[in-house]
């Protein structure tokens, strides 16, 4: 398999997706090689610094050439994505491609750019794919909306060095929420740090927004990247999960938490309402306070055997393998 990124070095989704879907390819041994920026030259994107952008698209198509994969996996819609279309394209190579990211609504935030601009792009894009996978139900239904064909379902999975087999940790004073991912202006942290005052937040993380976080919010703690088992405890010494996004497609960080036993709050939008169970591993309310503490009354151990159940990489693996040899 030839999977082509935009991203794959940096912390975020996409990068932990095909990260796991390699380490359960390699575990079977089954040819699995992902080609992305780090392995050409880049510069960063001007207004998102960890996103890079391959500045050599010449010598991907020159390594696609020399490979000749009969087919490929896209996962982004970047540089080097628009290259490995062109090339199959050119040479009548079968693909499947991926949608992770609502980058209308991101560009949207930034840049302003008109969503029916980006969606009109996007959807020529991934229209040549055997099939786009996409994250949730919801999202497919979104995309099948606005005239995306061929879209599939695809799961999402939590490692076993990021579940923790410590108890939850009981606080006696106030609630103890968590929140981890990227820091960036479209994570819509804001409205979970204004709540400081009321409960003892943590962020883990980092990225573009984390300074005016800072500057702005001083009792939230704020711990940087985090990774494996010590990221997987850090969930357990934590009462809830907030995930104030209203713009990501999954938010694996959500599986993560629920997995270690932390109901998710969330909002009632793509993502939250595809992964929490309301009432059950977390909170969907157009109020995120509410959600945040509706959480209080949820059992822990529940919800962790609940999403311990459901969520896996193994099953994803196979999900995105029987497409691609479709």
């Amino acid at each position: 398999m030839i999977i082509v990124t935009d991203t794959f070095e940096q912390t975020n989704g996409v990068s932990t997706t095909y990260k796991n879907i390699k380490r359960i390819a390699r575990s079977r041994d089954l040819n699995f090689k992902v080609i992305h920026p780090s392995l050409f030259k880049w510069i960063p994107m001007p207004f998102y610094p960890e996103i890079q952008l391959a500045t050599q698209p010449c010598r991907l198509w020159r390594l696609l050439n020399r490979i000749n994969p009969p087919q490929l996996h896209i996962a982004t819609e970047g540089i080097l994505g628009a290259v490995a279309r062109a090339w199959c394209k050119r040479n009548k190579k079968p693909f499947t491609s991926s949608y992770h990211t609502q980058f209308p609504e991101y560009l949207n935030v930034y840049l302003r750019i008109p969503l029916s601009w980006t969606y009109a792009y996007l959807r020529r894009f991934h229209a040549p794919a055997k099939t786009t996978f996409v994250t949730t139900e919801t999202m497919r239904q979104k995309l099948s909306e606005r005239g995306f064909k061929h879209l599939t379902v695809w799961t999402r999975g939590v490692s076993d060095q990021l579940k923790s087999e410590k108890m939850h940790q009981q606080s006696n004073g106030k609630l103890r929420v968590l929140n981890v991912g990227r820091v960036s202006k479209e994570k819509n942290l804001d409205v979970l740090c204004a709540y400081e005052n009321e409960f003892e937040i943590s962020i883990v993380g980092d990225g573009p927004h984390l300074e005016t976080l800072k500057k702005k919010y001083k009792k939230v703690n704020y711990l940087g990247y985090k990774f494996g088992k010590e990221l997987a405890d850090i969930y357990t010494q934590h009462d809830i999960f907030a995930f104030p996004s209203r713009t990501d497609t999954f938010g694996i960080v959500m599986i993560e938490a629920m997995c270690n036993g932390l109901p998710v709050a969330g909002y009632n939008v793509a993502g939250p309402i595809d992964v929490v169970e309301h009432g059950v591993t977390g909170y969907i309310n157009d109020d995120l306070h509410s959600a945040i503490v509706d959480c209080k009354q949820l059992d822990h151990q529940n919800i962790k055997q609940t999403a311990r159940k459901k969520w896996s990489w193994a099953n994803c693996f196979d999900i995105f393998s029987r497409h691609f040899h479709a």
